[in-house]
């Protein structure tokens, strides 16, 4: 039971690092700004907004769900993770860690935006801001190529969650990009003392989180490797 919380606690966490990161938050802030333009009232602003979290959330849902169910449903390799999985985690979360600290670098992006794309969508008024959403979730930078599918999807797959902890991931994704559209909706300006100051906490959430998984994937190598702890 304890293992579950800290397992459901861990996918929510990961998603709100994920997107308070500077590349995956400067891109939604900017979207709902653009797709936002026009609209008129508050109110519907913040209705783009929530569509626009939504269709982020949907995206990583189905994206995570799909991976580890399609490894799961392998009898070999499912096996295999049964087996092996603690022992993969420990390397695993060292690595991520140390990429979270700046320790190690990789250079890898994914875009699958364009401007004629999110014209189309914004002349579409409300109901475009999903599909945006579901769009730029596919686009990802480093750091959220790193927790996605260094993090989250291990973490998926050691509790073979499907959807459980998918979805909580989902909704951290989601939460602080929903803040953003009700201060957007609110007025410029307090966006951007937000911005300012969620950028400053995203780093020392980063590496707190950072050396957190170095701690914890030192314990699984020493625990399920070399066996220290039998």
């Amino acid at each position: 039971m304890d293992g579950a919380i800290v397992a459901a606690g861990s996918a929510f966490w990961l998603g709100v690092l994920t997107s308070i990161s500077p590349c995956p938050l400067a891109t939604n802030v900017a979207a709902i700004s653009y797709i936002s333009k026009g609209l008129g009232t508050p109110r519907r602003v913040f209705a783009t907004g929530a569509l626009y979290t939504i269709g982020r959330m949907l995206t990583y849902l189905a994206l995570a769900a799909l991976l580890v169910a399609s490894v799961l449903s392998i009898p070999r390799l499912s096996n295999f993770l049964q087996t092996y999985m603690n022992k993969l985690l420990g390397p695993i979360l060292i690595l991520v860690g140390m990429f979270l600290l700046g320790l190690l670098q990789f250079n890898f992006s994914l875009s699958v935006t364009g401007g004629a794309l999110e014209e189309r969508f914004q002349s579409w008024g409300v109901w475009g801001a999903a599909l945006l959403g579901m769009l730029f979730a596919l686009s990802f930078c480093p750091v959220s190529a790193a927790l996605f599918f260094g993090s989250l999807v291990p973490l998926a797959l050691q509790h073979q969650s499907t959807v459980g902890l998918p979805a909580l991931y989902g909704v951290g994704t989601g939460l602080p990009v929903l803040v953003f559209a009700v201060l957007i909706a609110a007025g410029a300006q307090s966006v951007s003392k937000a911005f300012n100051r969620l950028a400053q906490v995203e780093r020392w959430a980063r590496i707190v989180t950072g050396m957190v998984f170095i701690g914890v994937g030192i314990y699984f190598c020493l625990a399920h490797i070399f066996q220290v702890f039998t």
